[in-house]
């Protein structure tokens, strides 16, 4: 089990416990190590800094009893920011209707990158409309995907921060 799995599946149940949820984690460098937990609120209210301050503490606890980094490391503890990164399958639910890059494992229909409007789910199969046609793509082969800065996604982040409904393609943040 890879680093950041073990890491996952020791702090997630704490972090759901006190309503957050997981977005990532990425253990970077080698001689400089840093731990990056990112996380939002199950409410999906506006992570705030006391939220990411009081992560950090749960997480250092949890890293402390069961130490999984051998060498010093550097906890960051962040939001997912407005142009997020899509890790589980109801993220790409949630923001169907925005831009998105997605990078897969393996090629699919001869390539490894799509970047288009995203079309929810077709149930684990993420749809996503590109310039050069509408594709599924399975999630268990998404490398890496993340929603692209637009000016639709910052207006629904300035109307989902306001309270307001604010949508783009019929999906509010």
């Amino acid at each position: 089990m890879a680093i950041e799995d073990r890491i996952a599946a020791m702090i997630e149940p704490a972090l759901t416990d006190m309503g957050y949820g997981l977005v990532r984690v990425r253990v970077l460098g080698t001689k400089q190590i840093t731990l990056q937990i990112m996380a939002d609120r199950l409410d999906e209210a506006a992570i705030t800094v006391d939220d990411c301050a009081d992560i950090s503490r749960a997480v250092s606890a949890l890293l402390d009893v069961d130490d999984p980094i051998e060498q010093a490391y550097s906890l960051e503890v962040s939001s997912p920011g407005i142009d997020r990164p899509l890790t589980r399958l109801k993220d790409f639910e949630r923001y169907a209707g925005f831009e998105a890059k997605v990078e897969l494992q393996s090629l699919i229909d001869g390539r490894r990158r799509f970047r288009g409007i995203l079309g929810g789910l077709n149930g684990t199969m993420v749809k996503i409309e590109t310039d050069t046609g509408a594709f599924e793509v399975p999630f268990e082969e998404i490398r890496e995907s993340k929603l692209v800065l637009t000016d639709a996604l910052i207006e629904a982040s300035r109307a989902a921060a306001a309270g307001t409904t604010g949508t783009a393609e019929g999906s509010a943040l």
